[in-house]
């Protein structure tokens, strides 16, 4: 096994932690859809850090191509995991009753929760930057305006209770990240 594979294993654990509490949350709110108060905001923010730890899992494996690792890059990218699941945990809580208000829920979380975003796309900068730094992968051109209006979004998030905004970030945050998907794909095929 080697150090990417090792490193991976963990990276793979913390991240599947993530994924399963975000689907056993889901799963208790359907199966308690009689005496729970569903949230649309809350639906469309589980699909999306489901979305986003599936895309930064995926991405990870750029780094396979590393032949000498640090403690930096190790720890970079543990710590990397470790926020997204704690992201992930935001969303339900881990002894959910059958009768919760997930809305209420959600707001009264929401500023941990925007927190966690910024210091997930914090740590994406340098676990990016990386990349291109040890010749893994170029930074796509569009990715400093990407990362920007994550960060905003985010803040704006934490900032307001309004329902209507938080209605219309998740769909805001959705539209971010596939046009930069798109255009980072179309980049990096393009890329000598």
């Amino acid at each position: 096994m080697g150090v990417f594979e090792y490193i991976g294993v963990l990276v793979s654990v913390i991240m599947g932690l993530g994924i399963t509490h975000l689907a056993v949350g889901a799963s208790k709110l359907i199966q308690n859809r009689a005496t729970t108060k569903a949230c649309v905001p809350h639906a469309l923010w589980t699909f999306n850090i489901l979305l986003y730890i599936l895309v930064i899992w995926w991405s990870m494996f750029w780094w396979s191509g590393l032949e000498d690792w640090t403690a930096f890059h190790y720890l970079g990218i543990t710590l990397y995991a470790i926020v997204l699941f704690l992201l992930s945990a935001m969303l339900y809580p881990y002894d959910m009753p059958s009768d919760i208000d997930i809305e209420a829920y959600f707001f009264r979380n929401r500023r941990w929760f925007f927190s966690l975003m910024i210091a997930a796309w914090l740590l994406d900068i340098p676990e990016t930057l990386g990349k291109e730094i040890e010749g893994l992968r170029p930074v796509p051109p569009q990715y400093y305006v990407f990362v920007s209006s994550m960060i905003v979004l985010a803040i704006v998030g934490m900032l307001t209770s309004n329902r209507r905004v938080h209605t219309a970030l998740p769909l805001a945050w959705l539209m971010l990240l596939g046009s930069f998907l798109s255009m980072s794909v179309v980049s990096v095929i393009d890329s000598p």
